[in-house]
């Protein structure tokens, strides 16, 4: 049976949007909008949740309140079936429809996919096909091209396939891949809101979770478009084949991601060295692991090398650094006076550590002067080296300062040689010094550097 466009259909219905009745029915359908207004905000109450699906940003731009409409408008228009002929909550109710497929997609997706550039086309694309869907309904179109999407049909295997069956099935998965990354989103956020227990596990458990969840939902809508599960198999080997040849990179990082997350061998909020960036990690996801450095630099390591290279942790059994700084004092210093004055300095910058204590070492001989070893421990590397580093230096400059003890620097003597041809009467008895005579402790000019 072949349909045709009723062209009555719509003229019915814009002769119905200028009844009088009309009026009664957009005040009752304002009144359904205040109404679901009203009860989201008093929901919501006074705290303005961040990127919310059920309330938004604004009230009327989440899930909720299209919902809250939609089922107060169609519970307005059964009471008024009787009384007044409907025009327009035939035209509200697709609309509201539309309105929920809408913001639940992209309000999901937004949640899903932050600060992802592909999701604002699929709000646009999302919302093209919504609203074109009204259209259609509205104007009585969609029956017709239904009817007419039937009758274009394919052999898929030993089954037949229409153009109706895929299009229907594509929204109904649409809806269901929607539906399920909300689902497994609000346990994660559950699972790693929670305090008191490893984030670690955490998060491994949120990752398993998400991926069972959107297995499932992929099967519902391949079930969905009309294709035979049990074809899966052949597709599952080719995948098998696929994996092990040109995937094994990705396979390998993903497996790897878990491995790690199971060993705790790195964790969440661990200082660690890999390649020469050195920071902390501020995620370990499925792929990659983000490691953040002290200067806000970010660094993506694939999860495969944090298994297959090393890897310097400085968290994993013991917070405590240690950090070296070297100073040089002129030979004739006390270096026994000085020793306890330094640590005594070391040991009053907050951030080092009284356990192991700070110590002072006389590590060499060198040319100019005695090299000294001053080390500390700290136990929140988090927090950066180099500015404890600087702290201490400050506190030992301080001290040498005060103490009258010379800092050496490197001397050299220089020879002149004189033409004896231009200038015979002058002598030379010997090398001429001219910045010291290279005499003292060290080899230290009397003079001063040249």
């Amino acid at each position: 049976m072949i349909r045709r466009l009723d062209p009555h259909a719509l003229d019915e219905l814009l002769r119905g949007l200028v009844q009088p009745g009309a009026a009664a029915e957009l005040a009752i359908l304002a009144g359904c909008l205040l109404a679901a207004w009203l009860v989201v905000r008093i929901v919501r109450g006074r705290r303005r949740p961040v990127a919310s699906v059920w309330f938004g940003d604004r009230i009327v731009d989440g899930v909720l309140f299209p919902i809250l409409a939609l089922a107060f408008a169609y519970g307005a228009r059964l009471a008024l079936e009787g009384v007044l002929k409907p025009a327009v909550f035939r035209l509200a109710i697709p609309i509201l429809v539309s309105l929920v497929l809408i913001r639940l997609s992209v309000r999901v997706l937004r949640a899903a996919f932050p600060n992802t550039a592909w999701v604002r086309t699929a709000e646009r694309s999302i919302s093209w096909v919504a609203w074109i869907g009204v259209v259609l309904w509205v104007t009585g179109i969609s029956p017709l091209m239904l009817d007419a999407m039937n009758d274009v049909r394919w052999k898929v295997g030993t089954g037949e396939v229409t153009l109706r069956n895929v299009v229907e099935g594509t929204v109904t998965a649409g809806v269901m891949l929607v539906v399920t990354l909300w689902i497994s989103g609000a346990i994660e956020r559950k699972l790693l809101a929670k305090t008191g227990s490893d984030l670690s596990m955490r998060k491994i458990a949120a990752s398993v979770v998400r991926a069972l969840l959107l297995f499932v939902g992929l099967l519902l809508a391949l079930s969905a478009v009309g294709i035979d599960l049990t074809a899966l198999s052949v597709l599952g080997g080719a995948i098998g084949v696929g994996l092990g040849f040109g995937l094994q990179k990705i396979a390998a990082n993903y497996v790897s991601g878990f491995v790690i997350l199971a060993e705790r061998s790195l964790r969440i909020g661990d200082m660690v060295k890999v390649d020469g960036f050195e920071g902390r990690i501020t995620d370990i996801r499925t792929r990659y692991t983000v490691i953040r450095s002290l200067g806000g630099r970010e660094s993506i390591v694939p999860n495969e090398t944090l298994i297959t290279q090393r890897v310097e942790n400085s968290s994993l059994a013991d917070p405590r650094v240690l950090i070296q700084t070297a100073v040089q004092v002129a030979y004739g210093s006390d270096v026994r006076k000085l020793q306890p004055m330094l640590v005594a300095a070391m040991r009053s910058e907050p951030r080092v550590i009284a356990d192991p204590g700070p110590a002072v070492q006389l590590a060499e001989f060198a040319a100019d002067g005695m090299n000294l070893v001053v080390q500390f421990w700290i136990r929140d590397p988090e927090n950066g080296q180099g500015n404890v580093k600087s702290e201490v230096n400050l506190a030992v400059l301080e001290v040498l300062n005060r103490e009258n003890v010379e800092i050496p620097y490197p001397q050299r003597v220089v020879h002149a040689r004189v033409s004896m041809e231009k200038d015979p009467e002058r002598q030379l008895p010997g090398p001429v010094p001219s910045a010291g005579d290279g005499s003292g402790p060290g080899g230290r000019a009397a003079t001063g550097p040249t």
